[in-house]
């Protein structure tokens, strides 16, 4: 990675492995959000993957379980995936921000988008998680994360549908969040998107598949 990239946190203490990497954002203080989460949700999958996904932040499922897309938007996801002929097991899952944002309903804890500032403290987490696993190709899902990756607000709509590149040169694609389709009521239009959706991966996945020719 470039000298643009923030590689260690504050500290600067050097971060080598996804152990390490997941035991620092446990102890993250970086913005307010550790204080109302119950830990920190790391990055999944095996170091070598050739395929990032990276999400916008762990849901109430996921601060729970400390695991990435394991609530409602993760099962749409392992669907698409598999619609797209990509095992999730080969790929590395992950989010914008690592904690759970959210304001309290009742006893129900209802998601908050993260702000500007909370994702660019955050950043410096992906960052590292890009370095260990060195993506061939990384996939933004939703706005959130595609901020993150490019440093500035992106309209989904602008880079839906084509490969990009980041500041780095790593190819990336930009593509709905899957709890996206989760608030479509009506049927034909979530099958519509759905299907789009499974395109934008299949899109990443034929890069790979050229590239390993």
């Amino acid at each position: 990675m470039p000298d643009k990239f923030q590689l260690e946190p504050d500290d600067g203490v050097a971060i080598a492995s996804l152990r390490e990497l997941a035991k620092a954002e446990n102890e993250c203080t970086r913005c307010p959000l550790y204080q109302h989460a119950t830990q920190a949700v790391p990055g999944e999958g095996r170091k070598g993957a050739h395929l990032m996904l990276v999400g916008e932040q762990p849901g109430d499922k996921e601060d729970l379980a400390g695991k990435p897309f394991v609530g409602p938007a993760g099962h749409v996801l392992d669907q698409a995936l598999e619609a797209a002929g990509i095992p999730r097991a080969e790929v590395f899952v992950t989010n914008a921000v690592k904690h759970f944002k959210h304001e309290m309903r009742g006893k129900r804890r209802l998601h908050k988008r993260p702000n500007a500032y909370e994702i660019e403290r955050c950043k410096v987490w992906l960052d590292i998680e890009r370095r260990i696993v060195k993506p061939a190709a990384i996939v933004a899902l939703g706005a959130t994360a595609a901020r993150s990756l490019f440093g500035r607000p992106i309209t989904i709509a602008k880079l839906r549908g084509r490969m990009v590149e980041l500041p780095d040169g790593t190819a990336a694609f930009v593509t709905i969040h899957p709890s996206f389709l989760l608030w479509i009521k009506d049927e034909a239009d979530k099958e519509r998107e759905y299907r789009n959706f499974v395109a934008d991966l299949r899109r990443a996945a034929r890069l790979l598949a050229n590239a390993a020719a």
